[in-house]
């Protein structure tokens, strides 16, 4: 079985061609190709399909096997692949997600190659409920205690959860121990990202972002954009920021339709096969759409 090692801004994925709907990754197989000891090494794993209302759907995994609902990083991973394949050409790429179809539009370097992607990542969710987080009171300003430590944490959904923590220096934030304590707190039902934001100025601002069944990555996409969306709401920036992060800079524009639109890099490693040992924890079967 053959894979393609890609990243976006060093947010990393093992992609699957399945165009056919063959394949049903389960949570064994996904979390050995992602270890990076013993299996090809990736935050997440990325399954390539054809859908009927879209150009393709996106089938993601986060690195423990979990399905998650959508990856701004990966999706820019994915149109770079059909698009320097050829199994794509036009001008707007239709991705269906778990959290509904994503326009993108993509920019090539002089060979024809895809560099970079450009994502319109829909409205952010700010219902309480829809996030979704247990209790009442107003998401964007949510009194926490974490690992003993209290914390007020700006929550939103860009399609999955996030819960941002601004802080004044962001090198001196206890980073190991408060991500996976935030990202697991009671609070959020179905667990959370959590991203720790330092702002710069009114158009940049610095993060460190854990992930949902993860850990922390070297980006992260929608945390990219949940982070912009916050930072406009209270106050900090204006509505196009630029997210530094550990892998490279994100560009986030929050335009007047409400929508959030998302540019950032997209490149592949490598590619190669997939050994058997791995492969023997795949179940051939129908789709995993639903």
């Amino acid at each position: 079985m053959q894979f393609v090692k890609a990243h976006g801004a060093g947010n990393d994925f093992v992609l699957l061609e399945d165009l056919d709907d063959a394949l049903r990754p389960n949570p064994a197989f996904v979390a050995a190709v992602c270890d990076r000891h013993f299996g090809v090494g990736a935050d997440g794993l990325i399954r390539i399909v054809r859908a009927p209302d879209a150009d393709f759907f996106m089938d993601y995994y986060n690195a423990d096997g979990e399905v998650a609902e959508m990856c701004g990083n990966g999706i820019r991973c994915l149109a770079k692949y059909v698009a320097d394949r050829g199994l794509w050409a036009g001008d707007e790429l239709r991705v269906d997600t778990r959290d509904g179809v994503k326009r993108i539009t993509v920019e090539h370097d002089g060979s024809g190659s895809v560099v970079r992607a450009r994502v319109d990542m829909g409205a952010p969710i700010l219902e309480r409920g829809q996030i979704p987080m247990t209790g009442t009171g107003d998401p964007l300003h949510e009194q926490l205690v974490v690992a003993a430590t209290p914390l007020e944490a700006a929550c939103v959904s860009m399609g999955n959860p996030h819960a941002v923590v601004f802080v004044e220096d962001l090198a001196a934030v206890p980073f190991e121990t408060l991500g996976p304590a935030l990202e697991t707190n009671e609070t959020f039902p179905a667990k959370t990202n959590a991203e720790f934001a330092q702002v710069l100025n009114d158009h940049e601002v610095r993060m460190r972002v854990w992930e949902r069944g993860v850990g922390e990555t070297m980006a992260c996409g929608t945390g990219a954009c949940a982070v912009a969306v916050v930072a406009n709401l209270r106050g900090y920036t204006g509505r196009t920021v630029a997210i530094h992060v550990p892998g490279g800079t994100l560009y986030i524009e929050w335009t007047a339709d409400g929508h959030v639109y998302m540019s950032g890099p997209a490149e592949e490693s490598f590619e190669g096969t997939l050994g058997a040992r791995l492969t023997s924890l795949l179940p051939q079967t129908t789709s995993t759409k639903g």
